[in-house]
């Protein structure tokens, strides 16, 4: 059964907002076959690992996260929309909230933020929301065929809370990513595709990487519905935090073309 994750409503309104004001502008934007497409999606997320050590010296312990949660399934939802600009040229927008809160035990004694938690039962948070930016350019267009490559402004909003009895300690963090942009699609027949999109860039110290791969079926001109699977994988390994994660997802949804 899926845990319900829901986060605080701040950021998806500031998101939803600016889809909404697109959605208005989306048909005079509109100047290629693409036209503009609401989509949302729906997905349960298992974390494979979510190692954390803050701060990342002698004065914090790197500990299993998820072995604390448990690897889910949690519940991950997503909307995005995308709009053409100009023949060629498309904006996409993202707004990706992940929140896990569990409680659990560690089998060890932690530093952390700090604090000092005993082994023992306690509760966790763990919160990676993303929000996106992306223009990207097509590159390739045939009756079979599709290939499309841009630019993915991200902004990051993260969180990591420990709290056992009265002790509780947060390391958040928000902060600018940018990242390269990838879009396939290989038409199967007139009403299906298989579809590939990423994000990602790796180096330094650190990498982020959202993938993921579909069956798509129109239900009518304007409705399609799809299917697929989704890979989170990223981190950073700086002087004042480690945290690296990697989150499978299964996920269902619904585009809607204006």
């Amino acid at each position: 059964m899926l845990k319900l994750k829901i986060r605080p409503l701040r950021h998806m309104t500031v998101a939803l907002s600016a889809v909404a004001a697109l959605c208005l502008t989306g048909q005079t934007f509109a100047q290629s076959r693409a036209g503009s497409v609401l989509e949302i999606e729906v997905g349960a997320a298992w974390q494979d690992r979510n190692d954390v050590q803050i701060p990342n010296d002698s004065n914090g312990t790197r500990f299993a996260l998820d072995g604390v949660t448990g690897p889910g399934p949690f519940f991950a939802p997503r909307i995005q929309f995308s709009t053409a600009l100009a023949p060629r040229h498309e904006l996409r927008l993202l707004a990706a909230p992940l929140g896990i809160k569990e409680s659990g035990s560690l089998d060890k004694a932690v530093k952390f933020q700090g604090q000092t938690f005993a082994v023992g039962g306690v509760e966790a948070k763990y919160r990676f929301d993303s929000y996106r930016a992306t223009w990207r350019y097509a590159l390739h267009e045939n009756p079979d065929w599709t290939w499309k490559a841009g630019v993915t402004g991200k902004i990051r909003d993260a969180e990591i809370t420990l709290r056992q009895g009265g002790v509780t300690a947060t390391k958040s963090d928000t902060g600018f990513v940018p990242l390269l942009h990838l879009y396939g699609e290989r038409r199967l027949d007139s009403r299906s595709r298989l579809t590939f999109e990423g994000d990602g860039l790796a180096g330094g110290r650190g990498r982020a990487f959202d993938l993921s791969a579909r069956y798509v079926r129109d239900i009518d001109e304007r409705v399609s519905v799809f299917a697929g699977l989704r890979v989170l994988d990223g981190g950073a390994d700086s002087s004042s935090v480690y945290n690296f994660a990697r989150l499978y997802y299964l996920t269902v949804g619904l585009q809607y073309r204006m």
